[in-house]
């Protein structure tokens, strides 16, 4: 199936398996999911000077050069690029760096990790509930420039370089992983061997994030690949990302659900 169409088709077999917070039957997901809404609702009017920052790049008509080292972009797919289409096209939503604060929060939050800054709005998102250092991975030098030219973050760091590299030099200097948002190659074995590296750092209290499960036949065959792994105790499937726990009350399951 050709890619551009990928995620239109996957996105059709989401719909119709999606449950809502009313059809799910175990207690422990019902609080986890309810949890969810309820965080959501109530940072509504939260870290909106974040946003400030979308609308200003979206704004931006200035070009840099973008350096891939991964699957590319579906829209954009030319080296150089205006910051606008980046912020545009590959930055993650308000709702799904909120997303990804609450489940940070779930955990110790004392070591967090983000593979693929881009324009640096989901690290400052995720900065704001990290209890520790939030350590955001990025290949391409001169997005990294633009994601760091707004006020610094005293518990935010900007490392530049190869990710297979960069992670590597990370994962040395931890004793542990709290929390990972893995959204930077897009690729199957770019995705499998970060997860592979983090995994070797996670805790039972540890969740991890997977950005653009279904962008791709090759995401996907990583996501179910990753959700098939022993260590993995339950799986949540929200189309644009998925939610892996190493601890849970309930038997191994995944669950696809909405927000």
């Amino acid at each position: 199936m050709p890619t551009k169409f990928f995620s239109l088709f996957a996105y059709l077999e989401y719909w119709l398996v999606k449950e809502d917070k009313y059809s799910l039957q175990s207690p422990f997901l019902f609080k986890i999911n309810e949890g969810l809404f309820n965080f959501l609702s109530e940072r509504k009017g939260s870290d909106l000077d974040i946003e400030d920052i979308r609308v200003r790049l979206l704004n931006s008509k200035r070009k840099i050069r973008v350096d891939d080292f991964g699957a590319g972009s579906k829209k954009v797919n030319t080296q150089i690029r205006r910051i606008s289409d980046v912020t545009k096209y590959s930055t993650s939503s308000r709702k799904f760096a909120q997303l990804y604060q609450y489940f940070c929060q779930l955990t110790p939050a004392k070591i967090v990790l983000e593979l693929g800054t881009c324009m640096g709005l989901t690290s400052r998102y995720l900065s704001r509930i990290t209890l520790g250092t939030t350590y955001t991975l990025e290949g391409s030098e001169e997005i990294r420039a633009v994601a760091m030219e707004s006020a610094p973050i005293s518990n935010l760091n900007f490392i530049h370089g190869k990710i297979s590299e960069t992670l590597t030099e990370i994962l040395l200097e931890v004793d542990k992983v709290d929390f990972a948002l893995i959204d930077a190659n897009h690729t199957y074995q770019g995705t499998m061997d970060a997860y592979y590296q983090i995994r070797k750092k996670v805790l039972s209290t540890s969740i991890l994030a997977i950005g653009d499960i279904h962008w791709s036949s090759e995401m996907e065959t990583a996501w179910n690949e990753i959700i098939s792994q022993e260590e993995v105790k339950l799986s949540l499937d929200f189309f644009e990302c998925g939610i892996i726990f190493f601890e849970s009350p309930i038997p191994k399951n995944h669950f696809v659900l909405d927000i």
